[in-house]
């Protein structure tokens, strides 16, 4: 059976996607997926092990110079791989109108949310099988559900299964992964906080890796790893490199940022920071993953700048009142009931 699958983005997205992925591998015999995604995260979509073919969509660049991508043919080009193949299946787990745009590219009959469930209701239209699947649950769980409809099995009793796994570098010394940079700056944690965090680290006899993309974050990784010889810097990171450091951590302390997503998708003991932002139905999904949410009544506000404290540029209050002791005993907790299930794996 060919099925195609069009994700684009973003990363978290696109790493929960990873469980309905699995329950079709196990349920379709001869399953031949393939999957149409933003070519900045096409080598994470190439991960799961269900994926055979990955059909990269440059769309920011395509949708910010059209003109350009006419005449060059790159346009042309994404055309032709999405219509080469006959499909028996195409889903649009996405629901927008640009998602609903790239699989009308494709042959086949598609299905996709209905109205009231897609993120755009209007991109519904363009679907042959509408699914009823509200937004009451987290995103993982819709996707397996709009999978199984379009592809007729059932997910009950099955679990939830991203279908990648951790590969601890045998001999390596411990380490923490501290996810520090994101979009938004009141989804930053405190330069004091992460500080505290690698202090409690390097005394109980961890290392600690810090990634960093762009200017400010090679900035507060800097500022982070300053005085503290058990925390490495990395140099700019791929995302196929990336990924193995994060998959063989010890632990992973993560802002809302994409690569928690896939920290937790690996089951590596994962803990999310959340403060403006509401992790109900797109926070981390995983075994071993666990969110510390702030408490104000402010939040989550879903603002991506601070009302209470507009001054602020990085650490707003509600993230600030996460202590780094508090925040080090969770992880440790978590890393204490994960070690059983790691162990048999």
């Amino acid at each position: 059976m060919k099925v195609l699958l069009v994700k684009l983005s973003s990363l978290g997205d696109v790493v929960h996607t990873f469980p309905a992925l699995t329950d079709a591998l196990a349920a379709v015999p001869g399953l031949e997926l393939h999957w149409a995604v933003e070519e900045a995260f096409a080598p994470v979509a190439r991960l799961h092990p269900a994926v055979t073919r990955v059909i990269e969509v440059p769309l920011r660049r395509l949708l910010r110079r059209p003109v350009c991508a006419l005449r060059s043919g790159e346009a042309g080009r994404v055309r032709a791989a999405l219509a080469a193949t006959r499909y028996d299946c195409i889903i649009d787990a996405q629901g927008l109108l640009k998602s609903a745009a790239v699989a009308l590219l494709a042959h086949g009959p598609r299905h996709g949310f209905d109205r009231a469930s897609a993120r755009e209701g209007l991109a519904a239209a363009t679907y042959g099988r509408r699914h009823h699947v509200p937004e009451t649950e987290h995103m993982a769980v819709r996707i397996r559900k709009l999978m199984a409809g379009a592809l007729g099995y059932g997910i009950e009793g099955r679990p939830a299964d991203s279908g990648l796994r951790a590969a601890p570098e045998a001999g390596r010394k411990p380490y923490l992964v501290l996810l520090h940079g994101t979009t938004w700056p009141t989804k930053t944690w405190t330069l004091a906080g992460w500080r505290g965090l690698a202090e409690a680290a390097g005394a109980a006899g961890l290392e600690v890796a810090l990634f960093a993309h762009g200017a400010a974050e090679q900035a507060r990784a800097a500022a982070i790893a300053t005085g503290f010889a058990h925390v490495r810097l990395l140099p700019p990171q791929t995302l196929e490199s990336l990924a193995p450091v994060i998959a063989g951590a010890a632990g992973v302390v993560s802002v809302d940022t994409g690569l928690g997503h896939l920290a937790a998708a690996y089951g590596v003991p994962t803990l999310g920071l959340y403060g403006p932002t509401d992790p109900v139905l797109t926070g981390l999904f995983g075994p071993h993953a666990l969110e510390m949410k702030a408490t104000r009544p402010c939040a989550p506000c879903e603002k991506a700048a601070c009302r209470i404290a507009p001054e602020v540029r990085e650490g707003p209050p509600c993230l600030a009142d996460l202590a780094p002791g508090a925040v080090f005993a969770a992880l440790a907790r978590l890393r204490g009931a994960a070690a059983p299930a790691m162990d048999k794996s």
